[in-house]
């Protein structure tokens, strides 16, 4: 029999990209739900609300004023970059947790959203963060958290000393 760890590597992983994808979807029901779109609920007055907006465009409504096809552009780039993820993890070693977590973070968010795109045309947005009205962050949501912080853990892995090869022996 297989090893199945060796077969597999560090797709085990792979639970928290589907726990990202689970309470991202149930997250955007629920308020697509419970909110008509662009009514706010002050959640902290000056500075944090929910919103329901959709974004047909990328990050920060990125092409959204395009006449559809930045849908399929971005859902490509959402399919070819989850295909590098998954096979990235799968070829982590047994010290790579933080990296492995990192890319399934990656990978929930970027599933969230690539749904969203291509079964509802648009990503749905509502998590807003402003500072009174003189200021907005375009809204977002937890598969946007997902990535960000799954890719602020990658730079942060990146930037991380790695000991040389020869180094070991002196450990």
């Amino acid at each position: 029999m297989p090893d199945l760890k060796a077969r597999f590597g560090r797709l085990a992983w792979l639970w928290l990209s589907v726990l990202v994808v689970v309470i991202d979807q149930f997250s955007k029901a629920w308020f697509e739900g419970h909110l008509g779109l662009y009514e706010q609920i002050v959640v902290i007055p000056d500075l944090f609300s929910w919103t329901l907006a959709y974004n047909t465009g990328a990050a920060f409504s990125f092409l959204a004023d395009h006449s559809g096809w930045q849908r399929w552009l971005f859902a490509l780039i959402a399919v070819v970059v989850s295909v590098i993820l998954v096979v990235w993890l799968k070829r982590l070693g047994k010290g790579d947790t933080w990296l492995a977590i990192a890319l399934a973070l990656v990978l929930g968010g970027a599933l969230g959203n690539l749904y969203d795109r291509m079964v509802l045309g648009h990503v749905i947005d509502f998590i807003l963060v402003h500072w009174k009205d003189t200021w907005r962050f375009p809204a977002f949501n937890v598969a946007d958290s997902a990535i960000t912080v799954g890719a602020i853990m990658l730079a942060l892995d990146m930037l991380k000393s790695k000991k040389p090869a020869g180094d070991k022996a002196h450990d």
